[in-house]
């Protein structure tokens, strides 16, 4: 009886412990007026969801709507009527993209910058509730790092479309600039998450970098620094690993990252966000009580009827 009494105590207490955090991701959207039109809705029911915060991981118009401050205004004042915390991510339809003449003929640095006054403007989320970021030094404040319960979450300006390497052999100005910070960055945060002994790493950005092609030797040359950063920080992490990124369009969780032996590194997790024509979203789940640490679920939009 004694002993039996002392083994339900263990559990009681281990169950005690046993701590869950909820976050939830959306990315390349609202591409049309419909999707503009619903996602006031999908803010709601995804708060209603009682997240921690959303995360917005880049492309928030069409790649063929013009980059107008008015078009950001909008988005601005969209995100930031979430009822809890939002984190925005910046992606290529909205800066590196926007020297398109459809797109309006910008300069990208001109609209990086104008990102950058609407949306990072302080030390702080979007949201009507708002969680304290802590951004780099320097001009590139979209990079950020904030903590949920054990997991250390990383905001990272990754643009799609190759990464603003250009279709030259030689890469343009703007990325010989911001890849050495961009690699900096991710080494940084790998070294803070071992030194305050984090449980997991959660990279956010936009770009699909071709893990695929990565591990059969044919890197994209846009993202091959950033992915043999990623590899080599990942090894030398205990915890998990989760990357989120958008892009390409094709929700999906899978484990694309391997080792040198062509191992799959089942610590390292890719999550990817829905994205037009396709609406919907997906919650992230830290239990420290699971091994693999986080639980990922997607959700087409609009729900279907119970």
């Amino acid at each position: 009886m004694k002993g039996g009494f002392a083994t339900l105590l263990l559990v009681c207490c281990a169950l005690s412990h046993a701590e869950t955090w909820q976050f939830g991701l959306i990315g390349d959207v609202p591409y049309t007026e419909y999707e503009r039109n619903e996602m006031p809705r999908l803010l709601d029911t995804m708060a209603d969801k009682k997240l921690a915060f959303i995360v917005h991981i880049g492309d928030l118009k069409s790649g063929k709507d013009r980059c107008d401050d008015r078009l950001f205004e909008d988005r601005h004042t969209l995100f930031n009527s979430s009822r809890v915390p939002f984190v925005y991510v910046p992606g290529d339809n909205e800066w590196t993209d926007c020297d398109r003449v459809s797109s309006g003929a910008y300069d990208p640095k001109e609209r990086l910058n104008k990102l950058r006054s609407l949306f990072w403007k302080d030390a702080f989320s979007l949201g009507k509730a708002k969680i304290t970021l802590e951004q780099s030094s320097g001009e590139y404040r979209e990079h950020a790092r904030f903590q949920l319960g054990p997991v250390l979450f990383v905001t990272v300006n990754l643009p799609g479309g190759s990464n603003n390497y250009g279709m030259r052999d030689v890469p343009n100005q703007e990325y010989e600039q911001r890849n050495p910070v961009v690699n900096n960055w991710s080494k940084e945060i790998f070294a803070y998450a071992r030194r305050n002994k984090m449980a997991g790493i959660v990279l956010l950005f936009q770009a699909n970098p071709g893990f695929k092609h990565f591990a059969r030797g044919f890197p994209n040359r846009g993202y091959k620094d950033f992915l043999e950063t990623l590899k080599i920080e990942t090894l030398n992490f205990q915890g998990k690993v989760v990357a989120v990124h958008g892009d390409t369009h094709l929700s999906r969780i899978d484990h694309p990252l391997r080792d040198a032996q062509g191992k799959r590194l089942e610590r390292f997790t890719r999550v990817e966000t829905h994205g037009y024509p396709l609406m919907g979203w997906t919650r992230g789940v830290i239990d420290t009580d699971n091994p693999a640490l986080f639980h990922f679920e997607s959700y087409n939009w609009p729900e279907k009827a119970q």
